[in-house]
């Protein structure tokens, strides 16, 4: 068996400069020449995983079908790769922390002291070797989250260099990413924010192969040179990686600067085919040329920040591809909607799509929304807390019942259609009390979930703690209401419906974290295709 290759990604400079989409489009880019490759994320922050963190500070948190919380560039990965990811693919500094007090406890390291080297180094390498030693994979890329130089990374790029010696030459290289900045006064780039960011990883003991260097102007061949010279790479390994107007398109220009060429070649590996990325660019080109165009209301309580909804809004891009359709999401926030305004608030909309959350914060909001959508017969789409949303809607305004709510909000209510569920009802931990991950849900035939889903038996990703009450099933299916996707094991409500509507359905798990390029999601499709459809009407 050959030995798997390791690539590594860091960051210099500032945050946010988008290791995950380079770590992603490189990805893509090996896969495409022929390569099994996967990526992983090391985030650097004491959290034992993002499922507890406000989505404010750290965007959505994103979900994989074996129920880890794992950080919002895995999203990514799964998008541009097409291949699911797992609890490997994310591991965080509190985890790795968690794991050695544990063993300690254990009596695992016998009366040694315990150090940050080498118990936690040992334990961070384990776990970067994880996914290479399972024999799936050729090349592993590791991204390290944050910024070099910060005391959080330490251990991290202290793990990366004591692997790139374990694994020897060729076996494992280093890309740092970093800023080349235009000061508009000079009228010019600056490298020397570069250059210093590259000693910083030096000073670690670290020599970086390769520079992708982001920048919102192209790169002279001089400031090539010169970066290459001072920050001791070779010219062909500095590569530009210049602001796009939508991510998909980076692979393309990583493609067009060699990086994959670059990255093969100090990994030893032969360059194979050249990457087959016909699907890719038929997908690019009905983003940029669309026949139609909708607008889509988002409704939620986050919606201050565009990465709270990140595999939502990137799921309408794949779905409005698919039916070559521009869908302008407009966010609407459900804390300042109520019915004296909502008709005037969502007015211009094609279709209203009702975000999941958590807390009571905006609730009141969605549900108006919800009922503004049924009424109108505005295509409407649920997500988890928007599908419970409908529920509650159809319970108040069709069934009467006043007060219905979720236990969630209001605990005493006289009409909880939505509650927790019995084995919940003990556990006080945040953490982990939730139903996550990959269920299998039972589809009723001739409903609407059938039709898009055209298969009997479905598994998608969950993440929520309450539940469709099934006492109130009943009442609600003879008012018109169908439950059109079951659990099979617990026989909780997954998917709601209504007939006699252009689209109206609600869903208890989030579609939205398997939507790929390759495989957009057929509950995004259809949704968007129903819009444009009620839009031309």
């Amino acid at each position: 068996m050959n030995q798997t290759k390791y690539i590594f990604v860091t960051g210099g400079v500032t945050s946010s400069l988008g290791k995950g989409i380079i770590a992603a489009s490189l990805a893509k880019l090996l896969q495409a020449r022929g390569y099994r490759t996967t990526i992983q994320k090391f985030d650097p922050y004491l959290n034992v995983d993002p499922g507890t963190l406000n989505p404010y500070e750290h965007g959505e948190c994103y979900v994989t079908d074996d129920g880890a919380e794992t950080d919002l560039d895995l999203g990514h990965y799964e998008r541009f790769l097409n291949v699911p990811t797992s609890q490997a693919n994310n591991v965080t500094t509190g985890r790795i922390y968690l794991s050695v007090i544990e063993k300690e406890r254990r009596g695992e390291f016998l009366g040694k002291t315990v150090q940050v080297v080498p118990h936690i180094t040992n334990e961070i390498k384990d776990r970067m070797k994880l996914l290479g030693e399972s024999g799936d994979f050729d090349i592993v890329i590791t991204e390290i989250g944050g910024t070099v130089g910060d005391i959080e990374s330490l251990p991290y790029i202290e793990s990366v260099r004591q692997l790139v010696w374990d694994l020897g030459e060729h076996n494992a290289i280093v890309i740092h990413l970093t800023l080349i900045p235009y000061l508009a006064a000079a009228g010019e780039l600056k490298t020397k924010p570069t250059q210093h960011s590259v000693k910083t990883l030096m000073e670690s003991g670290i020599k970086a192969d390769i520079l992708v260097c982001r920048t919102e102007h192209e790169i002279s061949d001089e400031i090539r040179n010169k970066l290459a010279l001072f920050c001791n790479v070779k010219r062909e390994a500095v590569i530009q990686s210049i602001d796009a107007k939508t991510i998909y398109e980076v692979p393309n220009l990583m493609l067009e600067e060699g990086l994959d060429i670059v990255a093969l070649k100090k990994l030893d590996l032969p360059k194979k085919a050249a990457p087959d990325l016909k699907n890719w660019n038929t997908f690019l080109r009905r983003i940029k040329n669309p026949k139609h165009t909708v607008n889509i209301g988002l409704i939620g309580k986050y919606v201050e920040m565009q990465d709270c909804y990140k595999s939502i809004l990137e799921a309408f891009i794949h779905a409005g591809a698919a039916n070559e359709t521009k869908v302008n999401v407009v966010s609407i926030h459900s804390e300042f909607l109520d019915a004296s305004d909502v008709s005037e608030k969502l007015a211009g909309l094609d279709g209203i799509l009702v975000a999941p959350g958590f807390g009571e914060r905006g609730i009141e909001g969605k549900i108006e929304a919800v009922r503004y959508a049924r009424v109108n017969n505005i295509p409407f789409f649920g997500i988890c807390l928007g599908m419970q949303m409908a529920v509650i809607e159809y319970s108040r305004n069709v069934l009467g019942y006043a007060d219905a709510n979720s236990t969630e909000m209001n605990p005493e209510t006289s009409h909880p259609v939505v509650n927790l569920m019995e084995e919940q009802k003990t556990i006080t931990d945040k953490g982990g009390t939730m139903r996550l991950g990959a269920w299998k849900c039972n589809l009723k035939p001739d409903t609407l979930a059938y039709k898009i889903y055209g298969k009997e038996t479905i598994s998608e990703r969950h993440r929520h703690r309450y539940e469709f009450n099934s006492q109130y099933l009943e009442q609600l299916e003879k008012a018109g209401l169908t439950a059109s996707g079951v659990n099979p094991e617990t026989g909780l409500v997954e998917i709601i419906e209504l007939e006699n509507h252009p689209f109206f359905i609600g869903v208890q798990y989030h579609p939205e974290y398997k939507s790929t390029v390759e495989n957009p999601h057929p509950l995004f499709v259809n949704f968007v295709e129903a819009v444009v459809k009620a839009k031309k009407k």
